[in-house]
């Protein structure tokens, strides 16, 4: 993955299979899918669908991961992108996990709020990759106190801060809303800078 492809995540990288069960668990639940709707969505007979995932929650279990990965390497780039400096790190990461989730609302609001539905070793993967995507924002924001950019005397808990503002916008996004995603970007860049105190160190 090259550092310009941070701002555009382009095609949806699910197999048929998978954007199926993503776009079922997005519309009914975890818990009010069904494999055969799941199979169905996907043009599959629940034998060939059986055939591909053995189960709901390894459907589940791969949409997560999937949408997991990808932003984390997303994230990466952007972060990489940025040099040396810790506030255009800062910056990028934010504006990346903005429109990440816009791109792939879906998949950050399943891979949210479905958190609850995973079985414990899936779980325990999905928070260790939420825990990495966190620290890539507080070491930006440590990074920027210590050079003088940002004056923030918590830097874990803006980091929490930061990365709930990013992934709620997944909650309420809409592609024919009054907002466009630069606007989005640039209100989000200036909510995620007070947090840090951008501009006062």
């Amino acid at each position: 993955m090259t550092p310009t492809d941070w701002r555009d995540p382009g095609p949806d990288p699910l197999p048929p299979a998978l954007r199926a069960a993503l776009e079922v668990f997005a519309r009914h639940g975890y818990h009010g899918a069904s494999i055969r709707t799941i199979a169905d969505a996907a043009g599959l007979s629940v034998p060939g669908l059986y055939h591909h995932f053995p189960s709901k929650q390894a459907l589940l279990r791969a949409v997560a991961e999937s949408t997991m990965t990808e932003m984390l390497e997303l994230t990466a780039a952007a972060a990489e992108d940025a040099g040396d400096d810790p506030a255009a790190r800062f910056d990028n990461i934010v504006e990346c996990l903005s429109r990440f989730h816009m791109a792939r609302r879906d998949h950050a609001f399943v891979a949210s709020t479905e958190m609850r539905s995973m079985e414990p070793e899936a779980r325990a993967r999905h928070v260790a990759q939420r825990d990495a995507q966190q620290k890539m924002i507080e070491d930006a924001i440590r990074a920027g106190v210590e050079s003088g950019a940002f004056e923030c005397a918590h830097p874990s808990d803006a980091a929490r801060a930061v990365a709930s503002l990013c992934v709620s916008i997944a909650s309420w996004y809409r592609t024919d809303g009054p907002l466009s995603p630069d606007q989005i970007v640039r209100r989000h860049l200036d909510f995620a800078r007070g947090m840090v105190g951008a501009g006062r160190g």
